[in-house]
């Protein structure tokens, strides 16, 4: 009951000021723990004259988050951007100069990706942090055209890259 008198005030306030709801573009996120996400009704949700369906990550100034706020989606489309960028990369790395690779490859590709947002992640669990610090492994061994077991410790603190967490 109090749910719908909450939603029948949004559609009052956006009346008044003279705003209309994109229903195609609109997502209801209800957050909750994993304990208690089978509790949550799967029913679209009627805002006005439209329903809206509710959904289990959504998107706001590029930051996906999860019903469970454990950033898991974000990390996964994160990591899975920059390994899409680093296989690019990859295609002609061995036409262009390795410092030009490096500000290109980190700098503007993988650094300003993993980086965004990075106040959300704060508290994600380690699992989190190690897949996004895994981009920048991959980055450093394919900079210096090393083998997959190659330690890139020594070069991280080299090339001053902080670790992810």
């Amino acid at each position: 009951m109090q749910m719908s008198a909450c939603i029948d005030e949004v559609a009052l306030w956006m009346q008044s000021n003279r705003l209309q709801l994109n229903t195609a573009k609109t997502e209801i996120l209800w957050c909750a723990t994993n304990r208690r996400q089978h509790l949550i009704a799967q029913m679209p949700t009627r805002i006005s004259d439209d329903y809206i369906t509710s959904a289990a990550s959504v998107r706001d100034l590029g930051i996906y988050i999860d019903s469970d706020v454990s950033m898991k989606s974000h990390v996964s489309r994160t990591v899975s951007t920059c390994f899409a960028a680093l296989r690019q990369i990859s295609s002609f790395r061995h036409c262009v100069p390795r410092q030009a690779l490096l500000s290109l490859q980190v700098v503007s590709l993988l650094l300003s990706r993993v980086d965004y947002g990075n106040a959300t992640l704060a508290g994600v669990p380690a699992y989190a942090i190690s897949r996004l610090q895994s981009v920048l492994y991959a980055a450093a061994h394919l900079a210096f055209s090393l083998r997959k077991y190659d330690s890139v410790t020594l070069l991280l603190q080299e090339l001053h890259w902080l670790k992810v967490e």
